[in-house]
């Protein structure tokens, strides 16, 4: 079968490999869509921990059971299903184990024609999704409802602000908090892509390049009760300034770096809090299928193409005009 493979530092490429049988347990998916991730690309450019040669990439996949393994019951094969991506999350709902791993490195994961995983992984598809749309969701779905919702707390009429509007976590943030009933704004280096938000339903966008953006007392709208960032570096400390009394900062990545420093007097004056997070644990995941089936949510995609162009759609993963989620069709 057809896979794609970490081969070497800096190096996928499409092998053939051998279609994987089902363990006691486990069910063989035949891969329908499937979804690329910043982590794929930190795996390439060797930027991820114990990296694996071999492994087959992808974290994000929806397909058809063709076959069970011994405990699984025969009626679930041609059941449309998607992956949840967690591997040995643990006990502790609000922290991962020491044992946790993500799907696609170094188990193989969903970037091929056929996966197999354990079967408590697979999850029916909302039904009101397409392969390709569903395929979008898991890590960056898993990871914006955690945010959200565990650390971010977000309810109606909170003012939410979303940094960097278009990649794949921002997105899902966006539409979870416009779900929530939020009043919702965003930032972003693209004045088409605040248009796009606006558009979506967001409140007001702010170019973060215009310098001082943030000190218009009427962009803040008296300040946010949650902020939800990727970057970190700098930022964080404009962040702050912008918070609304016992306000939150939740950020799942830190693309920019280290602050230089951190504004721990107006932090703790003002009852802040900045909160770090990840993807999420496995009951996360079913109230985030649950939510998106509620609310109807439909990813953003950026594209669908060919499992045979997979490759060069890796290339476009950082690309700063890219909005929404890159997917692959097999």
């Amino acid at each position: 079968m057809k896979a794609l493979s970490i081969v070497a530092s800096g190096q996928i490429k499409v092998v053939e490999i051998k279609q994987p049988k089902p363990s006691d347990n486990e069910v063989l998916i035949k891969i329908s869509a499937a979804a690329l991730n910043k982590r794929d690309q930190f795996i390439r450019q060797g930027k991820y921990p114990n990296i694996k040669f071999g492994s087959v990439l992808g974290s994000d996949g929806v397909g058809e059971i063709v076959e069970v393994g011994k405990g699984v019951n025969k009626k679930n094969i041609g059941r449309k299903v998607i992956i949840n991506p967690n591997i040995n999350w643990g006990n502790n709902e609000v922290v991962q184990s020491r044992d946790y791993a993500i799907l696609g490195m170094p188990s193989n994961g969903s970037l091929a024609e056929y996966t197999s995983v354990n079967f408590d992984r697979v999850h029916d598809v909302p039904k009101h999704l397409s392969d390709e749309e569903a395929a979008a969701l898991p890590l960056g779905g898993l990871t914006s409802f955690r945010t959200c919702f565990r650390w971010g707390q977000i309810k109606e009429n909170d003012n939410v602000l979303i940094s960097g509007f278009g990649g794949g976590v921002a997105q899902f943030a966006f539409q979870f908090a416009l779900a929530a009933g939020a009043k919702v704004y965003v930032t972003s280096g693209s004045k088409e892509k605040i248009a796009k938000a606006i558009a979506l339903g967001a409140q007001g966008g702010f170019n973060y390049k215009d310098a001082d953006w943030h000190k218009n007392p009427w962009q803040t709208k008296g300040g946010f009760d949650v902020v939800i960032d990727s970057a970190g570096g700098d930022q964080i400390n404009t962040f702050i300034k912008m918070m609304r009394p016992a306000g939150r900062i939740i950020f799942y990545g830190a693309t920019n770096g280290l602050p230089s420093s951190l504004d721990l007097y107006r932090m703790f004056w003002n009852q802040i809090t900045l909160q770090g997070t990840t993807m999420g644990n496995d009951k996360e995941f079913a109230s985030m299928l649950a939510f998106v089936s509620k609310h109807k949510i439909k990813p953003i995609l950026d594209s669908v193409r060919p499992f045979d162009e997979v490759v060069s759609a890796f290339d476009d993963i950082a690309k700063s005009n890219k909005l929404g989620k890159l997917v692959v069709k097999l």
